[in-house]
């Protein structure tokens, strides 16, 4: 048996030769779409000259310095507010769509492109108004410009801490009233105060370093943000609960997934302080609206400065927004003249660079692999991105993720295997449980690069046949803590590992101990000391509340001792049932996780 290592990188300045020729080849081909799927497309009939250039169509306002860059290279067709069925019949002619957040892309307009588009372009962040399956189906790369107003939305975050800490609105609307309400608005300092940064990503690393700068002390949570990068502008990382609960002021800098959802509700207001204040700049929905508004009335939050909201524009006659406790602005979080200009840059260098065939590291889908590689690798990359979602919820809140190892074992040779897919899904599984970017075959090297991950990989060569791809897929993540301690491997790492049976992926080992469980529904890992009765205990205990079973397995290290269970839960169990698992004298830890 031979092992060979390497880590992996990624070149963004230009496309690998496998990439160029998949993105120009015709599109069809490129995309996965065979030329039946084409088929039923009406047929439309446009004649080019050898060197026309391609049309990019601008569907609302973009920052001139964005459409210089367009025009050198594009003809640019400049046409807001279109109707949607104008947009559809506008569209057969264009390689190119750029949009802000008011143009609905949805199924209708790509099936209207008759393939020709080619790009997506979305000026800003948030992509919700793209339909993405149908972008990929029809063979469309969609890109997106999510740093260019960094700065711009740091920078509003302050503006509503301290504008709510001294009632700046408030006073404001008063004195212009005709009334000097001196003390009625006595504030509250920022010095010596605790800011808890929730999502230590970009936008929320830029508030702490101007909080710093406020004489605040600024705690953060994320489970990805490394420790020392916290420390180097002085900012201590904590867990959630760890957080909310010692902060005088909140700042929400947290992607909406559906782990973020209203994440701040009335069991997480009532751990605060009270007469805490918080701001938002990030997503409405990371807020229970109806619950902030409760906390508010009972005194729990003092404060609350929004930017965005769970529906935009909210109703007219919002409790929330009409409370004389909250201010209130209209999602402005990028709205500054240098901002717009930098993501009119940015989508424009996105945008151009898709359409000559480079890779774009700001894509958010995909174009789809060779049909016969996939079908071949199917079962496999289930199996990767559930190991990387099990190995990132094995961690405790507080460690950063930073150092992540990936081994295959395969008897095929090495250049007979390309893991690209496999390292893009593992990649998935840990970043996108918690965050807004969609990883894919395009961008996952440079997301995780971004978020200071290093990924290595290292393959086993096993003797026998290479009819299968792979034995075997390990992923271990480096220097945390764990939330199941169980899942420390005899290296101090945090370990998983899988293999696919009969075309289903299975978890096969956590941390030391061998276990074999259909990676299937969701999971519940319980270490336990090994006796007679434990399967029927935990077992009785979910068939009380109606939750099925589909797998259970234990794995121990002699009879006796301490051993491993894993069960297999097609439904979530609630609380009550997980505590009363945990209150089982022999089960000495549990965690349960979703797959």
């Amino acid at each position: 048996m031979a092992t060979s290592a390497s880590s992996t990188t990624l070149k963004l300045s230009s496309p690998s030769t496998a990439a160029s020729r998949l993105l120009h080849r015709p599109l069809h081909a490129a995309f996965g779409l065979s030329s039946l799927s084409l088929r039923h497309q009406p047929r439309r009939f446009v004649v080019l000259s050898m060197d026309a250039k391609p049309t990019i169509l601008v569907s609302e306002k973009l920052g001139e310095a964005g459409l210089s860059l367009l025009k050198e290279f594009a003809n640019v067709d400049c046409s807001y507010n279109l109707s949607p069925e104008e947009l559809c019949t506008k569209i057969s002619l264009c390689d190119a769509l750029i949009v802000r957040s008011g143009t609905k892309v949805n199924r209708d307009v790509f099936e209207s492109s008759a393939g020709r588009l080619k790009v997506v372009g979305r000026a800003g962040v948030g992509i919700d108004n793209v339909d993405l399956a149908a972008a990929t189906e029809h063979g469309c790369l969609v890109v997106n410009a999510p740093t260019a107003n960094t700065v711009a939305a740091a920078e509003h975050g302050i503006a509503l801490l301290t504008a709510m800490a001294r009632n700046v609105a408030q006073a404001d609307a008063s004195v212009k009233a005709g009334k000097w309400e001196r003390n009625k608005y006595v504030g509250v300092s920022l010095v010596g105060k605790t800011l808890a940064v929730m999502g230590f990503g970009k936008v929320g690393s830029e508030v702490a370093r101007r909080a710093k700068g406020l004489g605040m002390h600024v705690v953060a949570h994320d489970p990805y943000a490394p420790a020392d990068r916290a420390r180097a502008i002085g900012v201590e990382l904590v867990s959630f609960d760890e957080a909310i609960s010692m902060a005088d002021f909140i700042s929400l800098h947290m992607p909406l997934t559906a782990a973020t959802s209203k994440i701040l509700n009335d069991e997480n207001f009532a751990k605060m302080k009270k007469g805490v204040r918080i701001i938002n700049v990030a997503r409405g929905g990371v807020i229970d609206e109806e619950a902030l508004v409760r906390a508010i009335d009972a005194g729990i939050v003092a404060q609350a400065a929004l930017d965005v909201f769970t529906v935009e524009p909210p109703p007219k006659d919002s409790k929330l927004v009409q409370h004389e406790n909250v201010i209130a602005t209209p999602h402005l979080g990028a709205s500054t003249m240098e901002a717009q200009e930098g993501v009119a840059i940015e989508i424009a260098e996105a945008v151009v660079g898709a359409l000559k065939g480079e890779l774009a590291a700001t894509a958010v889908n995909a174009p789809m692999v060779p049909t016969q590689v996939l079908t071949e690798l199917k079962p496999y990359v289930a199996l990767a991105e559930k190991l990387g979602r099990l190995a990132v919820q094995l961690v405790a809140g507080g460690s950063g993720v930073k150092t992540v190892k990936v081994t295959y074992a395969s008897a095929r040779a090495p250049d007979d295997l390309d893991t690209r897919l496999l390292r893009a899904m593992i990649i998935k599984g840990l970043i996108e449980p918690i965050s807004s970017v969609f990883v894919n075959l395009v961008n996952a090297d440079f997301t995780a690069k971004q978020r200071g991950l290093r990924i290595t990989e290292e393959r086993i060569i096993l003797d026998g046949s290479p009819e299968s791809p792979l034995e075997s897929v390990q992923v271990q993540i480096a220097n945390v803590d764990s939330k199941f301690a169980s899942a420390i491997s005899d290296a101090g790492e945090v370990t998983v590992e899988g293999r696919v049976k009969d075309g289903i992926p299975h978890l096969t080992k956590v941390g030391s101990f061998e276990v074999d469980v259909s990676l299937e529904g969701s999971l519940i890992l319980c270490r336990q000391v090994d006796q007679p009765g434990m399967i029927g205990k935990v077992g009785s205990i979910l068939g009380q509340e109606n939750v099925n079973v589909s797998f259970m397995t234990v794995g121990r290290i002699a009879p006796r001792k301490q051993a491993v269970m894993a069960i297999g839960v097609d439904e979530e169990p609630s609380k009550q049932s997980l505590k009363r698992i945990g209150e089982i004298s022999a089960v000495e830890e549990f965690v349960y996780l979703r797959l």
